[in-house]
């Protein structure tokens, strides 16, 4: 069953196959909208987020989004007051998090993966199930081996 939902720009309805809650049409759009300022940073290395914003009409929060997202990063760091990690508020360059909040994160996840396979791995292995007796279910019926 299709996943209808609503833009989360325009409003408009559309088929939603995951990522972004925006249409296809707001999706083009954005990519248009990166494509430039990758094209202005290309020109112009080392321009100031309200620089980019300012020639090219795009909001700084756009902007901002970009370097969350990692598609774009800040190339010189001093006094950067404009990205921080979202867990410890270091200044950081692009993406959300610094690299140690990152690796703890990380570490973090890979240990709850294990725990979690190992509380759902099954109590038996298939050598013993020949030994255990077992039923099974055929059109209501039940057959004993």
């Amino acid at each position: 069953m299709p996943d209808v939902r609503n833009c989360k720009r325009c409003n408009k309805i559309f088929n939603y196959l995951g990522g972004a809650q925006i249409c296809p049409i707001c999706k083009e759009a954005d990519e248009a909208d990166f494509r430039k300022v990758k094209d202005y940073l290309y020109d112009n290395p080392g321009a100031t987020m309200s620089q980019i914003s300012m020639e090219l009409g795009i909001s700084v929060e756009k902007i901002t989004r970009y370097l969350r997202e990692g598609r774009l990063e800040i190339v010189d760091n001093n006094g950067n007051l404009v990205l921080g990690c979202e867990k410890c508020g270091k200044s950081i360059r692009t993406g959300r998090y610094c690299e140690e909040c990152t690796r703890e994160l990380s570490r973090s996840f890979s240990s709850t993966a294990n725990e979690m396979k190992n509380k759902l791995a099954p109590p038996s292995s298939p050598s013993n199930l020949k030994s255990e007796k077992v039923a099974m279910r055929y059109l209501g019926k039940i057959i004993k081996e």
